[in-house]
């Protein structure tokens, strides 16, 4: 797939931009401060039909103004092929959010993953040092991009938390009988297995990536079984805080390093900083080739968009040394890529067609 074209309109700094953009390499140069990452975001926006930054989507439309706009054309398969199909995905951010796909609204279920991309930046350590619920929205935002039936169950799961909660908060106030949770402990616990076989598979994968590189890094996934004897363990205790206590909404996953092949340690507790971000940076490289595999699997739950995904880079290269960088600029000629830099001499003059875009 390639993103052809990116047109902004009351998007954080940006009234009305429009960039056409390379097949290949694309250089976002501009002081820290310019506006890079916000182009980095809107892409991200027609990926996922989230931010990966704001916690509500106002936070996306520039100051003063009503509404947002973000479109931009996909080539579906890649390349500039007549006879590839092209969508114009765009997200208005209103209240509410609407989706459209050829100016046809869309719920984000049928939405997300006509685009899909893979992004690295600075902030990504918070992967190992920060809460479980931002490892939670990591897998969600990998899954959800490339498989729908993830999307569909993850969605009736959390709608049916909602609802269940309100019940065990009814019942603990005696306004609702325990019989009454039985319609949504079949809905959650259908749901939620299904989210946390897709998760444990893509952990796996992981791992096993790490296996082939001779990596000492590791992810343990402390997952948050749910069935009906787990809800019946913790009925009382659910009852008395008016939530549900077991569940995907309550995973989280481990980094681990181990040294000399036998003792594992904790880097979120006794990682050095550089163990923690090349432990990152080793999955992102992973999540990768995990959803390059699974968007070219014809028989996939996936998009089945073909072609690899676009690959975003949020002025990483300051953050990594040389051996790392050369991984990364290995990386920079499979697919289409759009990069964020302040300092251009960081990206290596021998790529092929590379667009440059200077913000000013």
């Amino acid at each position: 797939m390639i993103l052809k074209n990116l047109t902004l309109q009351n998007f954080r700094s940006y009234r009305k931009k429009h960039w056409n953009l390379s097949e290949a390499n694309n250089v976002i140069v501009a002081d820290n401060g310019a506006g890079k990452t916000n182009l980095l975001e809107a892409v991200y926006l027609l990926a996922t039909g989230k931010s990966f930054r704001a916690e509500k989507d106002e936070e996306m439309v520039l100051y003063g103004e009503e509404f947002g706009r973000v479109t931009g054309d996909v080539h579906l398969g890649g390349g500039h092929s007549d006879t590839s199909e092209v969508v114009n995905l765009t997200v208005v951010l209103s209240k509410p959010k609407r989706f459209f796909i050829n100016n046809v609204g869309k719920r984000r279920l049928d939405f997300a993953g006509k685009l899909v991309c893979v992004l690295f930046r600075p902030e990504d350590i918070d992967l190992v040092l920060g809460s479980p619920s931002l490892r939670r929205e990591y897998l969600d935002s990998v899954l959800e991009q490339i498989d729908r039936e993830y999307r569909r169950c993850n969605l009736s799961y959390h709608k049916g938390l909602r609802q269940r909660n309100k019940l065990l908060e009814k019942i603990r106030d005696g306004e609702a009988q325990r019989r009454q949770l039985l319609f949504w402990d079949e809905l959650i616990i259908k749901n939620g297995e299904i989210v946390s076989a897709k998760r444990e598979e893509f952990i796996n994968f992981i791992n096993n990536e790490f296996k082939k590189k001779k990596l000492e890094d590791s992810l343990i996934y402390d997952k948050s079984i749910i069935s009906p004897v787990r809800l019946e363990q913790y009925a009382d205790n659910e009852i008395r805080v008016g939530k549900t206590l077991v569940g995907p909404h309550r995973d989280d996953f481990i980094f681990f390093r181990q040294r000399q092949g036998k003792v594992k340690k904790d880097l979120s507790i006794f990682g050095s900083r550089g163990e923690q971000r090349m432990a990152v940076f080793n999955l992102k490289l992973a999540e990768l080739e995990y959803i390059e595999k699974t968007i070219g699997e014809p028989a996939s739950t996936s998009a089945s968009l073909g072609g690899p995904p676009l690959l975003l880079l949020d002025d990483i290269f300051s953050e990594l040394d040389h051996e790392h960088r050369e991984e990364v600029f290995k990386l920079l000629d499979r697919q289409q890529t759009i990069m964020t830099t302040a300092d251009k001499h960081l990206i290596p003059k021998k790529l092929k067609s590379v667009e440059v875009i200077k913000l000013s």
